[in-house]
């Protein structure tokens, strides 16, 4: 006899379902003993689908051509504006203060905060516990018609910290490079915001099913809302709500490609919705979280495995407009 049952429809594992609060994502940065850049950024232009001859040795597949969907990525080098220092406090992390760069272009608009590090000119390195710089994106030099950067902060690998403040004063007034962070066949999280629907149904939310057309008036509700005691509705119950435009990581996904010649991926008529990308580059394998022009947060893989070599033989360039 079958089983009547089924998985409870609508995961809790992300709750409570509300609106990310900015429209890139601030992740956790996974300590590594290398000192180095420990992540990256770039926007979501569109996808395509390539070619390439599967090396991995396990594979039923070993060296046949598969052909896999690849996402976009337009990565123009980032500028360091500034460092920012840590220290220890009862609730975790807090800011010590922050040096910021004499160089930084005036094309970048940035607005300094008023933090105790640049009124003191000095941070008391006694206390420092972590460094991590603080970045803005160039987006004149993308494909994009965007004036305002975007300023976030990039974590520091090592573990000498003496060593990380020289790295990171180093960096200060420079250009990072996706070259600088990631190499090909490394597998990377993804972190960004997804797609806004706005205020959505239960169905649409939680995927209920809609009822038959014995039910009582209302078919794309729950059946029930729970019991009569006590007098409150449980908030497991699946209901309307804000739905979609949350903050997502997804693991392990292969980079396979890393360049600045935009005219080898450039379809015709360029990205929909986005346009052309004018350099720099990368492909990720499989889909990415978000819309188009989203800013994507790259950082190394937390679970990721050994890294492969990628031997790319065709990447598709046809318009996907009207597909």
């Amino acid at each position: 006899m079958t089983k009547r049952g089924r998985p409870r429809h609508g995961s809790l594992q992300y709750w409570p379902r509300s609106r990310a609060k900015r429209i890139y994502h601030a992740p956790h940065w996974h300590h590594t003993k290398e000192m180095k850049v420990l992540g990256f950024a770039g926007w979501k232009a569109g996808m395509t689908h390539v070619q390439y001859i599967d090396s991995n040795p396990k594979s039923p597949t070993t060296g046949k051509i598969l052909s896999k969907s690849v996402t976009v990525l337009d990565c123009p080098p980032l500028f360091v504006c500034g460092i920012r220092f840590y220290g220890r406090s009862h609730s975790g992390l807090i800011s010590l203060g922050e040096k910021w760069s004499d160089k930084i272009p005036k094309d970048i608009e940035i607005t300094k905060k008023a933090t105790p590090a640049i009124k003191q000119s000095e941070v008391d390195h006694s206390k420092v516990i972590d460094v991590r710089l603080i970045v803005a994106s160039q987006p004149k030099k993308s494909g994009m018609a965007k004036k305002k950067p975007d300023v976030f902060e990039l974590g520091l690998g090592g573990d000498d910290l003496k060593k990380k403040i020289e790295f990171a004063e180093s960096h200060l007034g420079k250009e990072i490079s996706i070259k600088d962070v990631f190499r090909i066949g490394e597998f990377i999280d993804v972190s960004a915001v997804t797609k806004g629907h706005g205020f959505s149904g239960s169905v649409k939310r939680f995927g209920i099913r809609i009822q038959t057309r014995k039910d009582q008036q209302m078919h794309r509700h729950v059946g029930s809302i729970g019991s009569t005691v006590p007098r409150k509705v449980d908030w497991r119950v699946p209901q309307a709500g804000q739905y979609g435009f949350f903050t997502r990581t997804e693991y392990n996904k292969r980079l396979l490609m890393i360049g600045d010649d935009a005219k080898k991926i450039n379809p015709k008529g360029g990205f929909l919705s986005y346009g052309m990308i004018p350099e720099h580059f990368i492909l990720l394998e499989g889909s990415v979280p978000g819309s188009t022009k989203r800013l994507v947060v790259l950082q190394k893989g937390s679970r990721a495995g050994r890294e492969m070599p990628v031997d790319i033989q065709y990447i598709s360039q046809e318009s996907k407009q009207g597909k």
